[in-house]
């Protein structure tokens, strides 16, 4: 049974419906984070980091259950073009695939060295994997598991699976978070929440933008919008261009030229979120103990568009 809060809504014009309530579907977690809508399994896929398991939520009867258990402290996640399941882990320090309850390793390491751990995930126009890789898995008691920053640094990666490089696309983000491509690719986005539990002022709480250059590197990063209630963590990117970030009230959306369009109120810590559902335009938030969710009148940037894996990289 699903519990709603009506009038969450403020703003959003065209994209949320003032009237529309936003609803508890499931919950129950210590931490929610990496909502993925899975449409073969008609679910939503999150985990609960700190429960160290991946839960989800049928659609169809409203049922909630694990989907596994002493999983390695996962966090983002997406589907790859085969519809398996690519996931960050922060146990393992690893990007790994799911197919069908098999997980097998992805990318570990860069350079002979092993990667700090993987927080979020998303597959590029051309296949490539792209993940970010703060230090929160190897810092944070309850997300991971003690350990060193063996290259020295937090970068934003693109993997490419066909010849199985690995090279650093951002560097200049402090504390790389959610990310998040624009309808035609020629934009990235990166979530810096490098100022969370850190005094007032100290770190960054931006999402930056950078321009794709051949599918390959970022050029001209640049500030995109500035979260003033808390800190980015997952962010979107809906059909036409508008980013929806997490934030500590909620949702926070931004026009393609970073003007802020709205916000959706929700009664806990905002961590990340996706658009899923039947007809995709469902916005599903994670957000500490809970799943909520609210109809839009907007979907995924990349929603059903056809992608295709990249040759190999010169």
């Amino acid at each position: 049974m699903t519990r709603q809060i009506p009038g969450a809504a403020i703003g959003l014009e065209g994209l949320v419906d003032p009237s529309e309530p936003l609803e508890i579907v499931a919950t129950g977690s210590i931490w929610s984070e990496g909502p993925l809508w899975i449409p073969a399994r008609n679910c939503l896929r999150w985990s609960d980091i700190p429960n160290n398991r991946i839960r989800e939520y049928d659609a169809a009867t409203g049922e909630v259950t694990d989907y596994a258990t002493d999983v390695e402290f996962t966090n983002g996640r997406t589907l790859d073009l085969d519809g398996s399941v690519v996931q960050c882990s922060h146990g393992r320090r690893r990007v790994e695939r799911d197919r069908g309850g098999v997980v097998t390793s992805i990318v570990d390491e860069w350079n002979g060295v092993r990667l700090n751990s993987p927080n979020d995930v998303v597959i590029a126009p051309d296949g490539t994997i792209w993940f970010t890789d703060p230090a929160y898995g190897i810092t944070e008691a309850r997300e991971g598991h003690p350990g060193e920053r063996e290259y020295g640094d937090h970068f934003v990666f693109r993997h490419n699976p066909t010849d199985g490089t690995t090279l650093p696309v951002v560097i200049d983000v402090e504390e790389p978070n959610g990310l998040a491509f624009s309808p035609d690719g020629s934009l990235f986005y990166v979530a810096d929440s490098s100022s969370v539990r850190k005094p007032p002022g100290v770190g960054n709480s931006d999402i930056r933008v950078y321009d794709v250059h051949e599918g390959l590197r970022c050029k001209n990063g640049r500030l995109f919008a500035h979260i003033d209630e808390g800190f980015p963590d997952g962010i979107a990117v809906d059909m036409f261009g508008n980013v929806w970030s997490s934030s500590e009230i909620g949702v926070i959306v931004f026009a393609p030229d970073g003007a802020e369009l709205g916000r959706i109120l929700v009664p806990e810590l905002t961590g990340n979120l996706c658009f899923g559902g039947v007809d995709g335009h469902s916005l599903f938030i994670a957000a500490s103990t809970s799943i909520y969710r609210i109809a839009t009148m907007t979907s995924d940037a990349w929603a059903g568009r056809p992608r295709k894996r990249s040759a190999p990289d010169r």
